[in-house]
């Protein structure tokens, strides 16, 4: 058993690493741009437009949209992170001496996905220091904040994995996350509770993922949300099941890797 174990204990952490080491090296291009935009987004909404809008759920519109950027950056990032690096492991067919070698294909698999939560996580810890500059954050919840923030992340690692596994060329990477990603977050009650809307658009928003995510994450810091939370956190617990052995099937079977 032991014998099995080392070479895969040995490609985790490697790969886990190097993935590390991919983000960190080139930090003004991963977390540096981030940083800048999250801000930018605390002055704009928070300060600028926040004066006029007031309070919103008994807090400062500031302290109400702190929680709803941070999760949008860990979200953004952790996808981002899986679906460039796994991809150009694709492009430069390096995948390929992973995928012969006796690494088992669960090994690969939670090694990308640990490199985009610990990127998702990085840039959201960054975000939460530069709000401090702008409002005070008070936990409300530690334990749903750290388990919502987690899940959240590794959901949207596995989602990059699957968009890298069907790209064919650089373009298909960036569909996802334009179409797909983008909308769903600004949607996703980030800048606004959802009782605002009419009834008609608060059931529909229900239908969005993300919702679930950032109310869950609000709870845990402000303790208000718009949704229930032990719907939302066994939706992220399912949601993470199901795509992991999505994942795995798809490593196995090598589809869209295996040219």
């Amino acid at each position: 058993m032991s014998s099995e174990l080392q070479p895969n204990l040995v490609a985790l952490n490697t790969i886990v690493y190097r993935e590390v080491r991919r983000f960190t090296r080139i930090w003004p291009q991963t977390l540096l741009p981030p940083a800048i935009t999250m801000v930018l987004y605390f002055v704009i909404f928070g300060n600028l437009i926040g004066r006029q809008i007031g309070a919103m759920g008994g807090f400062t519109y500031m302290e109400y949209i702190v929680p709803g950027l941070i999760m949008m950056s860990v979200i953004t990032n952790s996808y981002g992170n899986v679906v460039s690096s796994f991809f150009g492991s694709k492009f430069q067919r390096s995948i390929e001496e992973l995928m012969v070698s006796p690494v088992s294909p669960h090994t690969i698999l939670v090694g990308y996905t640990l490199g985009g939560v610990l990127r998702g996580l990085m840039v959201g810890i960054i975000v939460t220091l530069l709000s401090l500059f702008f409002t005070q954050l008070q936990v409300h919840h530690l334990g749903v904040t750290l388990l919502v923030v987690i899940l959240t992340a590794t959901i949207f690692s596995l989602l990059g994995f699957i968009n890298a596994v069907f790209a064919r060329n650089f373009d298909d990477i960036s569909i996802i996350p334009t179409f797909v990603l983008t909308p769903l977050t600004y949607l996703g009650g980030v800048f606004y509770s959802i009782t605002l809307l009419p009834p008609f658009w608060q059931s529909v928003s229900l239908a969005n993922p993300v919702l679930h995510m950032v109310n869950a994450f609000r709870y845990g810091i402000l303790g208000v949300s718009d949704i229930r939370i032990s719907v939302a956190i066994t939706f992220m617990i399912v949601a993470t099941a199901v795509l992991y052995v999505g994942c795995a099937r798809l490593l196995v079977s090598g589809r869209g890797m295996r040219q």
